[in-house]
């Protein structure tokens, strides 16, 4: 089934600006959408219309960065009908609202001193009712045959890499991480850096990798370490949304 979850996902790449709908992507691989549903969400860890929110997003922070197009430009372009919806949903998954993402991101890239987009972000971000008591996650990255410097890892509310963390971190792969004052609940930590091979020359193409491992339960008592191993990002993994990590938008090649 994996081959036909491929294919799907090929389509929400090449055709995400279209009305998609889940019975026109469980058509285009002959599976009824239940079928459908649950085999996609199997493969890649959230449902169709979240994969595809994901990719409508990261296409709409690339426009941002490149292009002189309005928000309301960008906004048709990746499928969305309503400006007012395709601001709340962008502010929502990456934290920064469209015209904050641009400016910061422009600022960012600007010289010594400019502020970074992770330093732009909220320091935490906590669901309603996640108030009170607090814990902490720790754990271990590997990061097998590269040395990353920098990975930020932090606690979401999903499985998709969006939005703003309950708490996040800065460490490095091989390397401890601590995310401390966590509210209690349950959480998505997730990992995420810029790679390179050993025998990379230097040159502008980075790999991305990250990981995500979850759900975790967090109470008020330090639970047991968690062990996270970094990979580059595959087919299968939705389009990396946050702002948190300051990282440019990645290319939506399947």
């Amino acid at each position: 089934m994996e081959h036909l979850v491929r294919h799907a996902v090929t389509i929400i790449r090449e055709r995400f600006w279209e009305p998609l709908t889940l019975d026109d992507l469980a058509q285009s691989v002959m599976l009824s959408k239940y079928h459908f549903l649950r085999v996609f969400s199997r493969v890649t860890g959230v449902t169709p219309g979240r994969f595809l929110t994901a990719v409508r997003l990261q296409e709409a922070k690339r426009l941002l960065l490149s292009t002189p197009l309005n928000v309301a430009d960008v906004s048709a372009r990746v499928g969305y009908s309503s400006t007012g919806s395709f601001t709340r949903r962008f502010t929502e998954s990456v934290g920064l609202s469209p015209t904050q993402y641009r400016r910061l991101s422009v600022a960012a890239r600007g010289g010594p001193g400019e502020p970074e987009l992770a330093e732009a972000l909220p320091a935490t971000a906590a669901p309603p009712g996640a108030a009170g008591s607090t814990g902490s996650v720790t754990g271990v990255l590997h990061a097998p045959g590269i040395d990353v410097s920098t990975v930020y890892v932090g606690a979401f509310d999903g499985a998709i890499l969006q939005g703003v963390p309950a708490s996040w971190s800065k460490a490095r792969a091989p390397g401890d991480f601590t995310l401390a004052r966590v509210p209690e609940g349950t959480w998505y930590i997730h990992a995420v850096a810029e790679g390179a091979d050993p025998a990379d020359t230097g040159g502008p193409e980075r790999s991305l990798l990250m990981a995500t491992f979850g759900p975790v339960r967090v109470q008020s008592r330090t639970g047991r370490p968690l062990d996270i191993t970094l990979s580059p990002m595959d087919w299968t993994r939705p389009p990396i949304l946050t702002a948190l990590t300051g990282l440019a938008p990645q290319p939506l090649a399947a």
